[in-house]
């Protein structure tokens, strides 16, 4: 099972308990998932979907909110067929009761499903909570935190999006939206953001996993930048003795060693017998001990005399 898909079980098994939730999460299922058939062959409201766990939540809702049940003679049936499920309510009073407690009326005009949700049925935060809760269901997908971090909802109109957009920012989620073909996205890339949205969804398990990982990976981020740096240091001091010592050599080629001062003769000395050491290391084999500055000070010195002699 995906990452996505586990996410997805997670918020189907989360109650929501209070009727006006329902009502939020019941919109968000005819909005992405609904249609009227006022066809003669088929007249009725019919949510479909090809998931399982959409179809088990969307029927739960119902049953919960307007008591419509799934028995035979009744006015919902369940119809999966090739991985393709069907709710179906053919009762007229079931359908106005459902359209007239989603306000999906507007001066005696049924508004499409499809139309931005009543802000009257996301009032409180616990109903937009339910709502977005039921968009992932509908419409969201995130990517295996393995791979990378990337949650997306995708929308059909614009004006879902960016309603979308305003309740997540309620929230205090970052999230953009971008025209992808003819769909509009909701995507959220920050590792952190998808974090709080998993809390919204109170898909706890998902974050901790979640958040299992990005501590595995900080850890090892930050031992491979260490790595990285002890090894472009170690490389750092391993070039700079390997030109110290060549310069040392070229002033014991040119004769011109023991015209050095003791100080400098002694320098070299102990770089030739020391060749892998940091500067601060050098300076205990002095008598006494010298300090990194003028350790530095004193190869310095050195390769400026030597410079002279390779014009």
């Amino acid at each position: 099972m995906s990452f996505s898909s586990k996410v997805k079980e997670e918020i189907s098994q989360s109650a929501i308990n209070a009727r006006h939730c329902q009502l939020a999460s019941l919109r968000a299922f005819l909005q992405f998932c609904g249609r009227i058939d006022n066809s003669e062959e088929g007249k009725g409201l019919y949510i479909e979907t090809d998931n399982a766990i959409i179809y088990r939540k969307c029927f739960t809702i119902l049953r919960k909110t307007f008591n419509i049940m799934t028995v035979t003679g009744q006015s919902a049936e369940e119809s999966p067929t090739n991985g393709h499920y069907r709710i179906y309510i053919e009762d007229s009073d079931d359908i106005w009761n459902i359209i007239q407690s989603l306000k999906l009326m507007d001066n005696g005009v049924l508004e499409p499903f499809s139309a931005p949700v009543n802000s009257l049925l996301l009032k409180s935060s616990c109903c937009k909570r339910a709502y977005i809760k039921t968009v992932f269901l509908c419409i969201g997908s995130v990517s295996d935190p393995n791979k990378g971090y990337h949650l997306e909802l995708v929308c059909d109109r614009e004006d879902q999006g960016r309603q979308i957009l305003g309740i997540l920012k309620d929230f205090n989620i970052e999230a953009k939206l971008i025209s992808r073909k003819k769909y509009y996205v909701v995507y959220i890339k920050e590792a952190e953001c998808i974090v709080d949205f998993l809390n919204v969804c109170e898909a706890y398990v998902a974050l901790m996993d979640l958040e299992n990982l990005r501590i595995v990976k900080d850890v090892r981020n930050n031992i491979n930048r260490q790595v990285n740096c002890d090894t472009a240091n170690i490389a750092k001091v391993v070039n700079a003795a390997a030109r110290q010592i060549e310069d040392i050599k070229l002033l014991e080629a040119k004769g011109v060693f023991n015209d050095l001062s003791y100080g400098l003769r002694e320098m070299a000395q102990i770089r030739l017998e020391h060749p892998d050491e940091p500067l601060n290391e050098l300076g205990r084999y002095f008598d006494p001990p010298l300090g990194k500055s003028g350790v530095n000070h004193r190869l310095r010195k050195l390769s400026e005399i030597a410079s002279e002699y390779r014009l």
